[in-house]
């Protein structure tokens, strides 16, 4: 059973709909996972910022529903940042309802989190570091970056009156959007960043 193996480590960002896709991925991988808040993705340009300063440093995963909704996210992304930056993944279209909800959706079909673990195991497993060369070396990469929430208090990014507006601007020095949480700052930043081009970013030398 899926769920008595051990997690697949995926060095790609992935981008899902919303926090019940992203919760039933973290069931079965660890790694960067993004959410569009569903149609949410085309008010925020925050968003869109992201999307693309991922897509500058590494490939991208796209795992939408595969109702209408999802192939209009999914075309939205993909206008987004350049085709050969995408790695498109699709569910099947199966009816049915998720436990969580009363009725079904518009279409009828069942969207991420409505699939089966394995499934979405297979469909990760190509990229993952033991399958995929590329994403292997790019997991290393970021597993021997040692920046941490430490790094962060220590340069007064968390913990301090003015920690939201050091985020900000280190954020702005990476092409990241503003007003992103610490978690989530931080995690972008092992993808598009070297701690030492981290350390640089802060004017911090690494004693």
């Amino acid at each position: 059973m899926v769920t008595k193996m051990k997690k697949l480590q995926i060095a790609y960002p992935i981008i899902v709909e919303g926090k019940y896709d992203r919760m039933k991925l973290l069931a079965i991988c660890e790694g960067l996972i993004i959410k569009t808040d569903g149609f949410g993705v085309f008010k925020k340009d925050e968003k869109a910022a992201l999307i693309r300063a991922l897509a500058d440093k590494s490939p991208i995963i796209v795992l939408t529903d595969s109702d209408g909704g999802g192939k209009v996210i999914r075309s939205h992304i993909s206008s987004l940042v350049p085709r050969d930056k995408l790695i498109q993944l699709y569910i099947p279209r199966i009816e049915g309802k998720e436990k969580r909800k009363a009725e079904a959706s518009k279409e009828g079909f069942l969207g991420v989190e409505g699939m089966e673990n394995e499934l979405l195991y297979k469909l990760l497993e190509p990229f993952s570091s033991e399958n995929d060369a590329n994403a292997s070396e790019k997991m290393m990469i970021i597993a021997h970056n040692p920046l941490s929430k430490v790094d962060f208090y220590v340069d007064g990014l968390t913990g301090g009156e003015n920690s939201s507006a050091r985020r900000d601007e280190l954020a702005k020095k990476f092409g990241l959007p503003e007003n992103m949480t610490p978690n989530a700052l931080l995690e972008a930043l092992k993808v598009v960043a070297t701690y030492e081009e981290y350390l640089g970013a802060v004017g911090r030398k690494d004693n």
